[in-house]
């Protein structure tokens, strides 16, 4: 005789039981349904009812309050707060107001955009850490380079901006059609 007690074990029991209330367009029963972006919420009664939400609601979480900080919009606090891509700066009184800044600033160059001649390269990261350089007045101009910068004409094609390939100071233009590279 077995001591488990297998009637604890039915998945179509247990899969009813679990409760997310009921549909708020249609009162049909929500359950987790898997579509082509995973799994979500959503109500028995599709395709009638198309009501749906995310598994996880991703709240923001707030960690400090920055003292004699104001919302640039509406001159409530600003707060520090995770979400689901890491830190930020937002207004205290989200969802009302909308107001964020990222953490981390970009870091200026001083070295002119030579596309659009207006805007400097700032050295970025992306979203696994790696550095790039792009124009300040991004997204009106999107020069971006991968390698750091440098304020110095090519001798061959006279683009205003040379990159840094390697620490040991050896410049190339960023150009593809010129493809000078210096001795160092």
């Amino acid at each position: 005789m077995s001591k488990i007690d297998h009637s604890l074990f039915s998945a179509h029991e247990h899969a009813s039981e679990q409760a997310f209330g009921p549909c708020p367009k249609c009162d049909g029963k929500l359950s987790i349904r898997r579509g082509k972006s995973g799994p979500f919420i959503g109500c028995t009664e599709y395709p009638q009812c198309d009501y749906s939400k995310p598994l996880h609601e991703h709240e923001n979480a707030d960690i400090k309050v920055i003292d004699g900080s104001s919302c640039p919009l509406c001159s409530s606090l600003l707060v520090i707060k995770k979400g689901r891509f890491g830190l930020f700066i937002g207004c205290i009184d989200f969802p009302i107001c909308h107001y964020i800044e990222s953490t981390k600033k970009a870091e200026d160059t001083h070295v002119d955009c030579p596309l659009c001649k207006k805007g400097h390269l700032a050295k970025r990261a992306n979203k696994f850490g790696k550095s790039f350089y792009s124009c300040t007045l991004y997204p009106k101009c999107k020069y971006v380079l991968n390698s750091p910068p440098v304020a110095q004409s090519c001798p061959e094609c006279q683009w205003p901006v040379m990159i840094k390939k390697s620490s040991a100071g050896k410049l190339q233009c960023p150009q593809k059609l010129c493809g000078y590279k210096s001795d160092g």
